[in-house]
């Protein structure tokens, strides 16, 4: 009998499991993340993301008092602003 050896890489690759999607924030987490844009002056905001990658929550248009937008990206346990792209 002949004996097929399967490199282990092979066996990993398909008993892996797919790559975490983002995900939108918990309601306990929605809150602080709102407290935290409305201190820093933002009024709206459209998708808030967790990307597991990161990690680091993300902010798509946030838009301030002055009516300037911004992508945000923010620190994923404090929810502090750590980077801020304008539009």
């Amino acid at each position: 009998m002949v004996r097929m050896l399967i490199p282990a890489a092979l066996i990993a690759a398909a008993v892996a499991s797919p790559a975490l999607a983002d995900r939108g924030p918990s309601r306990e987490e929605a809150a602080a993340i709102a407290a935290k844009l409305t201190e820093a002056g933002f009024k709206s905001w459209n998708k808030v993301e967790f990307d597991e990658d990161g990690p680091i929550w993300k902010v798509d248009d946030a838009r301030t008092i002055e009516g300037k937008t911004y992508d945000l990206q923010l620190d994923p346990t404090h929810y502090g602003i750590v980077k801020k792209d304008g539009d």
